[in-house]
């Protein structure tokens, strides 16, 4: 990723974080932007902010008052929020997952790219990549990548029990563990 995409996406995160913070809207920093944060490869296309369902119009609210264009897409699980030409999706229903308290409490505090707020756990960040993988999405690169690069900060054997029912977590697994990523 170059640094004339990188930056707008990152000064994005920034405002949004800003806005959802100063609203006292409780959220974490998710997806591969969270990764990033952990330690990962910086290869995103938007940034992803996960929060509570009941909290998502207080949300939408205050990233409309710090300037981003909302959008309620048909899908029902996010609410899209546009800085210029940079997506912020606020998530609440990512698959796999129920975002409560507990799920915030578990994101650790943290200075990203000096700016404080929560970033989503090392486990959920894989497991919510695993759960979304499918048929019709199926890259393995990108989630082998996020293993290899959390793997010290990830609990292997928690995250394959949260994901046993998937088909393509176990065959994360074996991919996974065959290159040496896996404990």
């Amino acid at each position: 990723m170059s640094a004339e995409t990188f930056e707008p996406l990152i000064e994005a995160m920034k405002k949004g974080a800003a806005a959802l913070r100063d609203a006292q809207v409780p959220f974490f920093l998710a997806g591969g932007l969270a990764a990033w944060a952990r330690g990962g490869p910086p290869r995103e296309h938007d940034v992803d902010f996960m929060l509570m369902e009941a909290d998502v119009e207080r949300a939408a609210d205050a990233m409309a008052a710090a300037g981003f264009r909302i959008e309620r897409p048909p899908e029902g699980w996010l609410i899209k929020a546009w800085d210029g030409d940079v997506l912020v999706d606020l998530i609440f229903k990512p698959t796999g997952l129920d975002v409560d308290e507990e799920m915030i409490e578990r994101a650790d505090e943290m200075e990203v790219n000096a700016v404080r707020m929560r970033v989503m756990a090392a486990d959920d960040i894989l497991a919510t990549k695993l759960c979304a993988l499918s048929e019709h999405s199926a890259d393995f690169e990108s989630v082998l990548q996020v293993g290899r690069a959390l793997r010290e900060q990830i609990h292997w054997d928690k995250v394959r029990e949260r994901t046993a029912h998937h088909p393509f977590a176990r065959a994360y697994f074996t991919l996974a563990e065959g290159l040496g990523i896996a404990a």
